[in-house]
């Protein structure tokens, strides 16, 4: 089974204020549930962005995020494992404005450093669910 819940960012702006809306959507079941925090975040260009994912099992792997402009294929932001210090970064993303962090082997923040309305997109998480033998997407 596969379970999809999108964030989408919406940006606009309104005397000379950016804002970034995320909007969570969730469609079938899967193995592993994925719960996708919050449902709507609004926050202001500059600002910090934080995306919570809750993996619900830890199956020994990462969690990875992408990023999906309508209309265009998905972008590999970046890969991170609790254990880990730092994540790993596609191309054309980096550490001064990407982060990721988790406060628990389940629990996962996807983090956008002083957002720009270049950030307008779909934010994926995903992981590897061992007893399906499939990548569960968020």
């Amino acid at each position: 089974d596969f379970l999809l819940i999108s964030v989408f960012v919406h940006i606009f702006k309104q005397k000379h204020l950016t804002q970034i809306f995320f909007y969570v959507t969730t469609d079938v079941d899967s193995v592993i549930v994925l719960t996708q925090t919050p449902a709507v975040h609004t926050a202001s260009t500059e600002q910090e962005v934080v995306l919570k994912c809750n993996i619900e099992r830890y199956d020994r792997n990462s969690v990875s995020w992408y990023k999906q402009v309508p209309g265009k294929a998905p972008q590999y932001v970046l890969r991170f494992h609790y254990t880990d210090s730092s994540p790993s970064f596609g191309s054309g993303f980096s550490s001064n404005r990407f982060n990721s962090k988790a406060s628990s082997n389940i629990d996962y923040q996807f983090i956008i450093k002083r957002a720009e309305t270049g950030d307008s997109a779909q934010y994926f998480c995903q992981t590897w669910d061992d007893s399906a033998s499939a990548a569960v997407s968020l």
